[in-house]
């Protein structure tokens, strides 16, 4: 699982900060490695220059095998919160998709009534 970090020119450049954000992908992501080829996280500084309350947005992609891509993103005070939340959302997403695909996958689906059969009238 390749993992790709992009910031905004509002948030400082940083190798830490960018393992620091690969490790909580990884720990969030790491039990679906073989569903999960590539992550995107961006990271920006929504109100930066406004005076206002600090808004950091983390918003990931992740690309899975044979399957669309699942975006989600968090808005938090701090950029750590940020990060944590959007790991904690995109894994979620990613486990209700492979849920429903492993769900619709291996349904049996109902074989039609026989038209001779009697139907009760209720």
């Amino acid at each position: 699982m390749q993992i790709q970090i992009n910031a905004d020119h509002h948030i400082e450049n940083s190798v830490a900060r960018d393992q620091w954000a690969r490790s909580v992908v990884e720990s969030a992501l790491g039990h679906l490695a073989d569903h999960v080829t590539r992550v995107e996280v961006h990271f920006s500084d929504e109100n930066a220059g406004t005076g206002g309350t600090p808004d950091k947005r983390c918003a990931m992609e992740a690309r899975l095998n044979g399957r669309a891509p699942i975006a989600v993103t968090n808005h938090a005070e701090s950029l750590d919160a940020a990060v944590n939340g959007a790991a904690g959302k995109l894994s979620r997403a990613i486990e209700h998709e492979l849920g429903r695909a492993h769900k619709h996958a291996h349904d049996a689906r109902p074989t039609p009534a026989d038209d001779d059969a009697e139907v009760p009238i209720r």
